[in-house]
């Protein structure tokens, strides 16, 4: 309730009410609660203070909201162009200090109000009354005014009438209130949304999509399948002048998305980055982490292309983006940067990833294998703070890089063994032809199809090879594109 205590009037005047500070503190944040102040016309104000006017048949009727140095008018009838006056003196700063309506018959033989501008000034205001407008707290946060030119008398049943009327001012402010609360809710709602809405709506729709095509025939699935992995999958590898690039892709079954996926593509300069992951699980979900991981490190090297930074970047959507739920992937991600004598400077990154190998011939003919295997790269989305590893090494004039997942180790032999790390070091170091990206997808590829079983999981390769100048000119590229949906091939750009 707002308090006030009364000062020693002088003679003949009677006691002035002065508001207790701390009251009028919490009358103000009141005040400043329903965000009421300097707030353009409203007719639902206006039509009070108008049925007002009718009522008490008088020429002014006004909605005054009390601040902490001025009266403003939130509705005033036959008071034109009058935003707002002083508070003190003022009559609603007084009306609001009392629990009832205030009532002066004769402005003039008041003692307080006679001094008042609008009592002593042009308007000669004779007759006021008013009644707070008063919060289910008890803060007062104004009035609603009735004036007039001649002194006047009112009811009892008048006085009513007006303090209901300033009951209806409220019931309009907290309604007010409810709204722009809502609408701030919706606001700041919609606004949260919005940052990730389309991406959202993007992976929802594929899921949706995903969902609705399981249900259908296992021709339709398919054919859903073979679309979305080529969408998943570059169309084609691009030219590296310098570089014969090489891939193969084959799912494992017709029915689901695989979770493997590759990319090269070009960064600032002259500079090359590529990349090799494995998605934990198949299908549409799968397929949604796949395409997130693709955007993602693209999206990351363009910003900073060392591949630790990049695959912190991964891991931070991976933990962060709802879509991704639970899974997790493996990455290699590398840096290519052209040499001035030939080859290529090679950063190479791992995620949690099978190690890549890197091959050149030896004068005997045989070949040198080396596995590229930085040490300390864990799985990508599995841990906040998961460490990743790099390291560094030339690619010269006859020698590859091969990557690969996990499908091709896994793969069983006619002894039903898992071919392994060690099968395929052995299998590597044995070739007797070129060292070429193109001639070890080729060989990789018949190594499955010698298997009992061929590649129980999805299989997706990717070679790079520096050719020898005098055998190929710069910018060979040999791209080989291998699906369950379709007949193997093999071609050359």
């Amino acid at each position: 309730m707002q308090q006030a205590s009364a000062t020693d009037p002088a003679p003949g005047r009677r006691p002035e009410l002065v508001p207790d500070p701390d009251a009028e503190a919490a009358r103000i944040a009141a005040v400043r609660r329903y965000d009421i102040l300097d707030t353009p016309p409203d007719g639902a104000f206006d039509r009070v203070a108008a049925m007002a006017a009718r009522l008490f048949d008088v020429p002014v009727a006004t909605v005054t909201i009390v601040d902490t140095d001025r009266i403003w008018f939130k509705a005033a009838h036959g008071l034109e162009g009058v935003a707002e006056i002083g508070r003190d003196p003022g009559l609603c700063g007084s009306a609001i200090l009392r629990d009832d309506t205030m009532v002066i018959p004769d402005t003039l033989k008041d003692p307080v109000a006679a001094d008042n501008p609008l009592v002593a000034g042009a308007m000669g205001v004779r007759f006021y009354a008013a009644a707070p407008i008063i919060t289910p707290d008890g803060h007062k946060l104004g009035t609603v005014n009735v004036l007039d030119t001649r002194p006047r008398s009112i009811t009892e049943e008048d006085t009513a009438t007006l303090a209901d009327l300033a009951a209806i001012v409220l019931d309009e402010m907290e309604l007010r209130l409810s709204a722009l609360r809502a609408l701030r809710d919706e606001q700041a709602r919609r606004e949260a949304e919005r940052r990730h809405a389309e991406a959202e709506r993007a992976r929802a729709e594929a899921e949706r999509a995903a969902r609705e095509k399981a249900e259908q025939d296992k021709a339709a699935i398919a054919a859903f399948a073979s679309t979305l992995q080529r969408t998943l999958l570059p169309p084609a590898l691009p030219v590296v002048p310098g570089l014969e690039l090489a891939c193969h892709y084959r799912t494992a079954s017709v029915h689901d998305v695989g979770g493997d996926f590759y990319d090269v593509f070009p960064l600032d300069g002259d500079r090359w980055a590529f990349f090799l992951g494995d998605v934990c699980g198949k299908g549409p979900e799968a397929a949604t982490v796949t395409a997130l991981a693709r955007h993602t490190l693209r999206a990351a090297a363009q910003i900073d292309a060392d591949p630790v930074t990049v695959l912190s970047a991964l891991n931070t959507m991976l933990l962060t983006d709802v879509t991704a739920g639970r899974r997790f992937c493996t990455v290699v991600f590398g840096l290519l940067e052209p040499r001035e004598d030939g080859g290529f400077t090679v950063t190479v990154a791992t995620g949690g990833h099978p190690p890549a190998y890197s091959l050149r011939p030896d004068d005997s003919g045989a070949v040198w294998v080396r596995a590229v295997r930085p040490k300390g790269g864990m799985l990508v989305g599995a841990f906040p703070q998961a460490p990743f590893a790099q390291t560094t090494f030339l690619l010269t004039a006859g020698e590859s890089l091969f990557l690969y997942t996990d499908g091709l180790i896994e793969a069983r032999t006619a002894e039903g063994d898992m071919l392994g790390d060690d099968g395929l070091t052995g299998f590597l170091h044995q070739r007797t032809g070129p060292v070429t990206a193109t001639s070890l997808v080729e060989d990789s590829i018949t190594l499955l199809a010698s298997l009992p079983d061929g590649a129980g999981d999805d299989v997706a390769l990717l070679a790079l090879s520096v050719p020898h100048p005098y055998t190929a000119p710069d910018g060979i590229v040999t791209a080989t594109a291998h699906t369950a949906a379709a007949p193997e091939h093999f071609g050359q750009e």
